[in-house]
């Protein structure tokens, strides 16, 4: 008798502030229809990626499903570091930005279908001062929104709105970067730098219109400056690259940006403090992630 197929659940049971018992009871139904053992871990934020590798070594599953958020796909993505396994994602969290720029439906049974059978890429990261981003990092009053958000109490996508009114209400004043990529050396202001492997964030703004996972390049997006004009037409999604006196876009495969003062970082919706120098390189082929079909 063939023995099952095995598939590891990653759950993240706090991500996103929602429950998730809807969620796993549909994935077991699924993996029980399909002839499929689910293996079950719960991240606690102690130690998972060590825990997470130690099941994969164990029990060598076909696929990882992930019902996270971003930080929990990465740090499945880190615990099977090149490991013959494809990531499932099934987004629950609150910073979901790879889902949507992966173009995964909210329909949850059509989701499974993805995380279970369909195709995939071979995604690229971005190593930021030894730290991996699978999306969109940045620094400047984005991290500032995502630091105060952390600091808030009202989760979700109102928290996010209330923070950004918040945030542009007290934004700083533009910071002096300089930014050494392909050869060249650009000396600018910026109200926000973001460094963007892919396209979306996950409130679905486009920041980054020329993203492609799986390309070897990562780009940088300077926004010079931040009027309230400006950030309507970015969060109603028209990225508005014609307008070249306010945004800069440069596609490399790595580069080295300083700031005159300390500013806000975060890696893909998570804060990380304030740091005036990043090194920043791609790490081609990093991830196998399933997508939809027509996606690869």
């Amino acid at each position: 008798m063939e023995a099952k197929k095995k598939f590891l659940l990653i759950i993240n049971p706090i991500a996103g502030g929602n429950d998730k018992a809807e969620l796993v009871a549909a994935t077991k139904e699924f993996a029980k229809n399909e002839n499929i053992e689910l293996i079950e871990y719960e991240t606690t934020g102690e130690d998972d990626e060590t825990k997470i590798r130690e099941l994969y070594n164990q029990h060598k599953p076909e696929r990882m499903l992930v019902a996270g958020g971003d930080g929990t796909i990465k740090i499945a993505a880190e615990a099977v570091e090149h490991h013959d396994v494809i990531i499932g994602v099934l987004p629950a969290g609150s910073a979901n930005g790879l889902s949507v720029d992966l173009q995964l439906p909210n329909d949850l049974q059509e989701n499974l279908q993805i995380a279970f059978h369909n195709d995939y890429i071979e995604m690229d990261m971005v190593c930021i001062n030894g730290k991996k981003s699978l999306h969109l990092s940045d620094i400047g009053a984005n991290a500032d929104l995502i630091k105060n958000y952390e600091g808030g109490t009202i989760r979700g996508k109102l928290g996010y709105a209330l923070q950004a009114i918040n945030t542009l209400t007290d934004m700083k004043e533009p910071f002096q970067a300089t930014i050494v990529a392909n050869d060249k050396t650009l000396q600018t202001e910026a109200r926000m730098i973001v460094i963007a492997n892919t396209q979306k964030y996950g409130t679905g703004v486009t920041i980054n219109p020329i993203g492609i996972m799986d390309d070897g390049k990562f780009e940088i997006v300077i926004l010079k400056n931040l009027d309230l004009l400006l950030v309507g037409k970015i969060m109603a999604g028209n990225m508005p690259l014609e307008d070249t006196d306010a945004i800069e876009i440069i596609s490399t495969d790595a580069a080295l940006i300083t700031t005159s003062v300390p500013v806000s970082f975060q890696i893909d919706g998570e804060f990380c403090g304030e740091e005036d120098r990043l090194e920043i390189m791609i790490l081609p082929k990093q991830m196998r992630v399933a997508v939809p079909k027509g996606l690869t």
